[in-house]
């Protein structure tokens, strides 16, 4: 990648313990660039209003920067403004739908399938519906390599199922899922596909048309915290409820009832997440300067690089497939008789940033059977001189607990 991008993130010019910052904790969330940043703070010195509702100059700007980054998003997904709805996160996106299938009568003896790799934020909603409403949960194997087991994914499907809900890359192992083969065979089975597009969309294109629900957030994208998508089908969000009530989702309210605005808008209750929206518009611009087909050919190779290198280190275990096709720059690893919170403390020390926990998927942990794992994630900004360094810590770890 040009070495101009490294200079769009002023985080990255930061010391820590004396030593140049080396982020590889992004799957986590990413860094913003200060063209991101930039246009933030222009709307809070120029445009800063409430949408949708006032007509004065200041409102109308507002307004239309914010529906702008709809239709940026919406492009960016292969997907249309009008299904794009944006929440706080992936998490409010996926809560959206559960809540929806929820008030919608899901009854005792409907199916809902999941991956044994979800983030919470892909397992807990659905429990809500298992404990509430009697829904079935039902989970896909894995394979030894920790990909999805297709064959017992298709014998899970029945005409019970109402909905898939899986990750399209898992954050721990980092393992892409074929969401066009998956698609076909959920819909075929006449059930509905939500994909957790977290991990992918900020990595390589990714559309959402082989999906009826799609959620992912900004942050890990370039674009600020406190802005999440949901990209639903218009025909699905006719018949969906509200997640939440109040202002700017309405036509009119009455003592009793009250009659909602067409969708995406009545998802949208309260004053939405403006600025942050606004910026990611700029994260997208960003990312379409520089184009996804550079972002994911930069990041092969970089865990191409990464995966060599880690296998130098002995008593060092990479968890996932070792097939770059198979899986983004998302690396997780144990070291024999070495906590992971203790790795990350050392790197810390170094100047790397890397995740150390359950990484919110205690259900793959077990499957694994690690209580934690170290985690180093790539993105756009990341160099093979970071990789080495990564390398160089974790040796310097072993030295410390006087590993050979």
């Amino acid at each position: 990648m040009k070495k101009q991008i490294e200079r769009d993130f002023p985080i990255l010019t930061r010391k820590i313990n004396g030593k140049r910052l080396i982020y590889l904790d992004n799957a986590a969330t990413s860094q913003k660039p200060i063209q991101v940043i930039n246009t933030i703070s222009d709307f809070y010195k120029k445009h800063n209003a409430n949408i949708h509702r006032s007509i004065h100059t200041l409102g109308n700007e507002s307004t239309e920067l914010y529906e702008n980054s709809r239709e940026k998003v919406s492009k960016f997904i292969n997907s249309k403004s009008q299904e794009i709805i944006f929440t706080r996160s992936t998490t409010e996106s996926i809560n959206t739908i559960a809540y929806s299938l929820m008030k919608q009568g899901t009854k005792k003896g409907d199916e809902i399938i999941l991956f044994i790799a979800e983030h919470h934020a892909n397992i807990i909603p659905w429990q809500f519906l298992y404990k509430f409403k009697g829904v079935k949960l039902k989970y896909i194997n894995l394979n030894k390599d920790t990909t999805l087991d297709m064959k017992h994914f298709g014998s899970l499907l029945t005409k019970n199922t109402k909905l898939v809900a899986l990750t399209h890359c898992s954050n721990v192992t980092g393992t892409i899922n074929n969401i066009k083969d998956i698609s076909k065979l959920v819909h075929d089975n006449k059930s509905l596909f939500l994909v957790d597009a977290a991990q992918s969309v900020p990595h390589f294109k990714v559309d959402s048309s082989y999906a009826d629900f799609l959620a992912f957030s900004g942050h890990k994208m370039l674009g600020p915290t406190g802005i999440g998508i949901l990209s639903a089908k218009e025909e699905l969000q006719e018949k969906m409820e509200p997640f939440l009530g109040g202002g700017n989702m309405i036509k009119e309210v009455n003592l009793l009832e009250t009659t909602y605005k067409n969708a995406p808008y009545k998802f949208e209750a309260g004053t939405p997440p403006i600025a942050d929206a606004i910026g990611l518009g700029a994260a997208i611009d960003y990312l379409n300067d520089i184009g996804m087909d550079n972002i994911q050919s930069h990041e092969k190779e970089l865990t191409t690089y990464a995966l060599k290198r880690l296998q130098e280190i002995k008593d060092l275990k990479i968890h996932g497939s070792l097939d770059v096709k198979k899986r983004i720059g998302v690396i997780s690893f144990s070291m024999e008789k070495i906590h992971p919170h203790d790795i990350a403390a050392i790197l810390d020390t170094k100047g790397i940033a890397i995740r150390a926990g359950h990484n919110c998927a205690q259900p793959l942990m077990k499957f694994l059977q690690v209580p934690a794992v170290g985690r180093a994630s790539f993105y756009l900004y990341n160099k093979k001189e970071d990789v080495d360094s990564l390398i160089n810590g974790l040796l310097e770890v072993k030295k410390v607990f006087k590993r050979k």
